[in-house]
């Protein structure tokens, strides 16, 4: 998404878990890229010191320009998989420590290992830490919100993406700050039916929770809905400078 300039990897691979995973775009760019990352045992794919200093620079310029800048984290694999490379996850909470002016977007489709994955001075979430899950229809929203919403974060949001079926969030919806939505895109895609996503963005009109349309995917160009962009953002429980939490007690 344009609104969210940067992407950071601390890795890459990952194993299939839900349907949202069946034409894993991730996966599809691996393979491109020579592969051999993606399944169970499979190894992660890392990456050196220059491509970890990356974050630190652009926290810097965020830093000179008196502005925040958006993270996005890991387009290419998931934070809170159960086979990321050893020491990997702990780096990147001691790097998002190290940058306070950046916002990390960390989305994951595997919330029940979030808690235990979490650094030891975690307390009520780091001030730059957006978490999210991904929920693809009403089952999977059923079995990951909720235990999303058992983690303290100073902001939670959910990635409707690929979106696979109407999905009713309003149970929800008063402890989330944000929703994104999208149609699935690459070969083979499924096609996202607009009722589908007309009733996210009616659920969270209605419970004024910021809502962003990104894509239709492979079932038609763009992403304007209903003659107009839906790209609201939330508005982050921080302040600008504000340094992780210490951990409570």
């Amino acid at each position: 998404m344009e609104l969210i300039p940067f992407t950071f990897n601390p890795w890459w691979g990952c194993t299939r878990v839900s349907p949202g995973c069946d034409h894993c775009y991730a996966e599809r760019i691996d393979l491109r890229a020579g592969g051999g990352h993606w399944g169970k045992g499979a190894p992660r794919r890392t990456f050196g010191e220059k491509y970890w200093a990356r974050p630190l620079q652009w926290d810097r310029a965020a830093a000179r320009l008196g502005q925040r800048a958006r993270v996005l984290c890991a387009s290419m694999a998931d934070v809170f998989d159960a086979e990321a490379p050893e020491g990997a996850l702990e780096r990147l909470w001691a790097l998002i420590r190290r940058t306070p002016h950046l916002d990390w977007l960390v989305l994951t489709k595997r919330p029940a290992r979030i808690a235990r994955s979490l650094p030891p001075d975690w307390g009520g979430g780091y001030a730059n830490v957006w978490l999210g899950a991904t929920v693809e229809d009403q089952t999977l929203a059923e079995q990951r919100v909720p235990v999303l919403l058992d983690v303290p974060a100073r902001l939670r949001f959910l990635c409707c993406e690929p979106l696979l079926g109407p999905v009713d969030l309003s149970p929800w919806l008063p402890a989330l700050d944000w929703i994104i939505a999208g149609g699935e895109s690459g070969p083979s895609a499924r096609p996202v039916h607009p009722e589908w996503v007309r009733g996210l963005r009616d659920q969270c009109l209605a419970a004024g929770v910021p809502f962003f349309f990104k894509q239709w995917g492979a079932s038609r160009a763009g992403h304007v809905l209903d003659g107009r962009l839906w790209e609201q953002l939330p508005s982050p429980r921080h302040e600008a400078n504000e340094s992780p939490p210490a951990p409570p007690g």
